[in-house]
């Protein structure tokens, strides 16, 4: 899946430009999406995580466990 963080669920949003003569054209507005590798400790082998810049730092905060943890609970693969 392109574009979607496996924490937060995060996916790109569609919307429309609008220009100063008020004509509309359909848009969309990406997540910064990255992909990070983490040393998954319990299972002893990294993990590659696509994550958003946001989700990034949520890792950094709660740990790679508890984020890993967190994404198997929404039914992802890891």
């Amino acid at each position: 899946m392109s574009a979607h963080c496996q924490l937060t669920g995060t996916a790109p949003v569609f919307g429309n430009n609008v220009s100063h003569s008020h004509r509309r054209t359909r848009r969309r507005w990406n997540p910064n999406i990255q992909h990070r590798r983490y040393w998954l400790p319990s299972e002893n082998r990294f993990v590659r995580l696509t994550l958003s810049a946001r989700a990034i730092k949520t890792v950094d905060k709660i740990g790679v466990e508890a984020a890993v943890a967190r994404i198997r609970a929404r039914g992802g693969k890891v």
